[in-house]
């Protein structure tokens, strides 16, 4: 369960770390890296707002599924599976929501954001 609790915490602590770069606006549109869907790859005057939305929403996902991570490892008597549920639940439920609250800001930008 520590190797589960350390994957986890890294994993979150991760998600946080690469949505800075896009937050501060350093990435360009790419293939890659990003919130890429067709309205941003074309545009760079959406790209920038979206991703940094959308990123901020990365980070905070990140640092609390880390937490999470971290803090649910040390309740008494939690088995495995339970454990493991519960890091999954937060950090995917997180991921469901950021992207959708994403893409209902992607809708908001003009074509010339």
């Amino acid at each position: 369960m520590l190797f589960l609790m350390l994957m986890n915490t890294f994993t979150g602590l991760l998600l946080a770390a690469l949505s800075i770069p896009l937050i501060l606006g350093k990435i360009g549109p790419n293939p890659w890296y990003g919130f890429r869907v067709k309205k941003t790859l074309n545009n760079p005057a959406v790209w920038y707002p979206a991703n940094a939305y959308a990123a901020k929403r990365l980070l905070l996902v990140g640092l609390v599924s880390s937490l999470f991570a971290f803090l649910f490892y040390f309740v008494p008597n939690i088995d495995l599976n339970t454990y493991a549920i519960g890091c999954a639940v937060v950090t995917v439920g997180g991921l469901i929501v950021a992207v959708i609250q994403s893409i209902l800001h992607l809708r908001t930008l003009p074509p010339n954001s």
